[in-house]
């Protein structure tokens, strides 16, 4: 069965605005939470990027709603940093929290200032950091020479029981690669056609069975010029490929590669629609992929009629 679970976009709300979002969203009736770990917004009009790792120790105590939450080890982070981070994480709240380990945006991992590196070194470089990542939370100490540098780490408070460490990818070539190593994957909606052959990519590189996630940008409103205008304001940053998203490096930079889209361009990375039975036959024809979470993130700022709306006439109608 498909969990339904609230996004909480950290480039785009404050801290304190999104704990009592996702507070709403589990007394609503949402049954699972993830977040971003931004240190920048995508778009100057987002303007916000609270530090995730501090804001899910007060979701988790908050609520009793599972989280995740897609990170970047290997240049911002350390991994053992990040490896500390999860175990304290997962050793607080046991079966809780999952982390979905990517291999980054240069809008995020420039500020070390070192180069940006290639999308088959940046791969290449999340392996290492999975395989310090693991060990660390098996109690190992670690030391590594390679594309990350560790040298004699171990991670003294660990959790009682294993961490899931997802994978996350867009494309099917990713989603393959991240079958060979993840407990599950993550990815975003797209075509059905596309997100078919993503999944079908991880299962047959391993990942068979394992949990599959679909994060949904979707835009709902009252009436349908609502619900566009904001998609339109919110994410027309976000309509582009992965060759030229992950390597932007400022939000003025998505705003000047934004200027010219067109409100309808939005349409499809964002689910645009006024009409709520849309909504629902969409979301059914993700869940019939087999996926076993889709968490729902509505492009805007205020989640709360988003949330309110969507538990009682959405969810629903979808796990029916």
């Amino acid at each position: 069965m498909t969990t339904f679970g609230f996004h909480a976009s950290h480039e785009q709300l404050p801290p304190r605005t999104l704990l009592d979002d996702v507070q709403q969203a589990e007394s609503a009736g949402f049954g699972a939470a993830m977040c971003s770990d931004h240190i920048a917004p995508w778009s100057e009009r987002h303007g916000e990027s609270g530090f995730a790792w501090s804001w899910l120790g007060a979701a988790l105590a908050s609520t009793q709603l599972s989280f995740g939450v897609v990170t970047a080890p290997g240049q911002r982070y350390h991994p053992a940093v990040t490896a500390q981070a999860i175990a304290t994480l997962a050793q607080m709240f046991p079966g809780r929290f999952w982390a979905a380990l990517g291999s980054g945006e240069a809008s995020n991992e420039h500020i070390t200032g070192d180069p940006w590196p290639r999308k088959d070194v940046r791969d290449a470089r999340l392996l290492e950091c999975v395989e310090v990542i693991r060990a660390l939370l098996r109690g190992e100490e670690v030391s590594h020479a390679g594309l990350v540098t560790v040298d004699r780490a171990r991670v003294w408070s660990l959790p009682d029981e294993s961490v899931p460490l997802v994978g996350a990818a867009v494309s099917e070539q990713t989603a393959g690669v991240v079958g060979s190593w993840a407990d599950g994957l993550i990815t975003i909606n797209q075509p059905l056609d596309t997100l078919r052959r993503v999944i079908a990519a991880f299962r047959e590189g391993g990942g068979g069975d394992k949990p599959v996630y679909v994060q949904v940008h979707l835009s709902w409103a009252p009436d349908e010029d609502t619900a566009l205008g904001i998609a339109h304001d919110q994410w027309r940053s976000n309509v582009f490929g992965s060759s030229l998203a992950w390597n932007l490096e400022m939000p003025e930079q998505f705003d000047a590669a934004a200027k010219h889209v067109r409100p309808d361009e939005v349409r499809g990375p964002v689910l645009v629609s006024s009409d709520l039975s849309w909504h629902v036959d969409h979301l059914r024809e993700l869940a019939a992929l087999g996926v076993d979470g889709l968490y729902l993130h509505h492009v805007g700022k205020d989640q709360k009629p988003f949330i309110e709306t969507f538990a009682e006439y959405v969810l629903p109608k979808v796990a029916a």
